[in-house]
């Protein structure tokens, strides 16, 4: 078993863990032209390192990606609190990080039609300051490797997990982990270089130094948990709070707000690093006001205070304190209200969330992973959810057409035909689920928390519902697929429910 070393930094604000291994040792398991989307190409070599990491779970995923720090060390000392710093002696592992992306890799990526501003940014730090060198269209190798070496210009590559199998499979499994969305961001810099000044992000941030060194420093954050991006002064920021190099094979985190800059020392090779992002949007704040809406909208129907108008000329007026006492005692009546709700409403987080993470990584033909068959489920059929951690279920209103009811539905929305090559690209995306009548609640919810459940032991009137919870609808939009193991035997895949498409930018 490898040998473990900690040290720590006289500064409490950060840990810095360096594990050493033995070498024979092999660790377990601004552009204008945006352009048309990019083919998906693939640049890994055809046999790459075995992965250190272990992906039989999310959490197991998160477990080997932070390793050695113990998961609940991670989120009690670490999360949203301050830096952790893991350097690592581990040949194996350090190759593992450069296979994920290289610099000679955008040499394919080019000739597959990448864009200035949409796909890569050329910049570069000058006197505190960012210098943007983009071209303008398609992004030409040659150009962009001149201005890499000739100008000392950073390459910023935005969302390789698009075209990099292995960073899909790491940031999928991770969107599982954390329930939010994970972008990345490749930067390779030259030596004796800087592309950005001295910001601070508003996501949680996950450094992997794939190849080179980079020199980084952190400071005090102005605003903690920031809700924004923003570059600071240098005169404004102070000294370091810590001051580092990455080598090949570490990883540093930071929370959002953390103030950071960092360069390619002289007389070096260039420096590759990936930042992996999460948790942009996803505060207390973020939830209330997601929540807030359905949860006014549904008392209103059962008091009539919050459907009474406001006072004349209320919205001409200058004062309004008296409007914010009242407005106060709403509020109170809503959290009163909200404590005994079982079903909390979401008007977009959830929705947004399935509709813009990454799909299932699956290497073979995605048409069989979601394409149902086999036979009808009957009362004595058992069944699972096949893919609960692509799944999000939520209440909100219903409206039809044909005959302008009005009611709430129970949706279920997920992600198993979501597009790889746009993920966190800001493109116009489409969302995949099915809608039930809220009775079915409790049906859904007993196949959600267990592993396996006998059809005839749903929560459902009538034996009829219980089947059609499990029937295929053919020629929807999305499904959702289940297995199911009819009589102990055969293990099949079904959609339940009505086709939900919905469309949206």
């Amino acid at each position: 078993m490898a040998s473990l070393t900690l040290w720590m930094f006289a500064c409490p604000h950060c840990l810095v863990l360096k594990t050493a291994m033995p070498k024979k040792a092999r660790p377990a398991g601004d552009g204008k032209e945006q352009g048309p989307a990019p083919k998906q190409v693939k640049v890994e070599a055809a046999c790459g390192p075995s992965s250190p990491l272990n992906f039989d779970s999310p959490s197991g995923l998160f477990e080997s990606f932070i390793s050695p720090i113990k998961t609940e060390t991670f989120f009690k000392e670490f999360w949203e609190q301050k830096p952790l710093l893991i350097q690592r002696d581990d040949p194996a592992l350090a190759t593992y990080y450069q296979s994920l992306f290289r610099l000679s890799d955008l040499k394919s990526l080019c000739s597959w039609g990448i864009y200035y501003g949409r796909d890569v940014n050329v910049c570069r730090c000058v006197h505190g300051k960012k210098k943007v060198l983009n071209k303008d269209g398609r992004v030409h190798f040659l150009q962009l490797r001149q201005d890499f070496d000739q100008k000392r210009a950073t390459i910023q590559f935005h969302q390789p997990q698009r075209f990099k199998d292995e960073l899909w499979r790491i940031q999928e499994k991770l969107e599982c982990y954390f329930g939010s969305l994970v972008g990345s961001n490749v930067y390779i810099t030259p030596a004796g270089a800087q592309g950005l000044p001295p910001h601070y992000d508003d996501v949680e941030v996950f450094i992997l130094q794939l190849e080179g060194e980079k020199h980084w420093r952190l400071y005090q954050p102005t605003v903690p948990l920031a809700r924004e991006y923003s570059v600071e002064a240098e005169d404004r920021i102070g000294r370091p709070t810590h001051e580092f190099t990455l080598k090949p094979g570490d990883l540093l985190y930071f929370p959002r707000g953390t103030i950071h800059q960092a360069d390619t020392p002289e007389g070096l090779a260039h420096s590759t690093h990936v930042t992996i992002s999460t948790y942009q949007s996803s505060s207390w704040g973020d939830f209330l006001l997601d929540t807030i809406s359905g949860l006014v909208f549904d008392t209103a129907k059962a008091d009539v205070a919050l459907r009474a108008g406001i006072p004349r000329q209320l919205l001409l007026q200058a004062e309004s304190t008296a409007v914010a006492t009242r407005l106060s005692g709403f509020l109170r009546m809503l959290a009163d209200r909200l404590e005994g709700t079982k079903e909390l409403p979401s008007a977009d987080m959830k929705k947004d969330f399935a509709m813009n993470r990454l799909p299932p990584y699956y290497m073979g033909d995605r048409a069989k992973l979601v394409a149902p068959g086999g036979q009808l489920p009957g009362l004595d059929s058992t069944v699972r959810l096949q893919f609960r951690d692509h799944v999000v279920l939520t209440v909100g209103p219903y409206q039809d057409p044909s005959d302008e009811t009005q009611g709430e539905m129970v949706y279920v929305y997920h992600s198993l035909r979501n597009r790889r090559d746009t993920h966190m690209m800001g493109n116009e995306t489409e969302s995949y689920g099915l809608r039930f009548p809220l009775s079915y609640m409790d049906a859904l919810k007993q196949i959600w928390n267990s592993s396996a459940i006998s059809v005839k032991d749903l929560k459902l009137t009538t034996d009829e519902e219980k089947q059609n919870l499990g029937f295929f609808y053919p020629g929807g939009g999305g499904g959702l697929e289940f297995k199911m193991n009819i009589q102990g035997h055969n293990t099949l895949a079904f959609v339940i429910g009505l086709p939900l498409t919905s469309r949206t930018s």
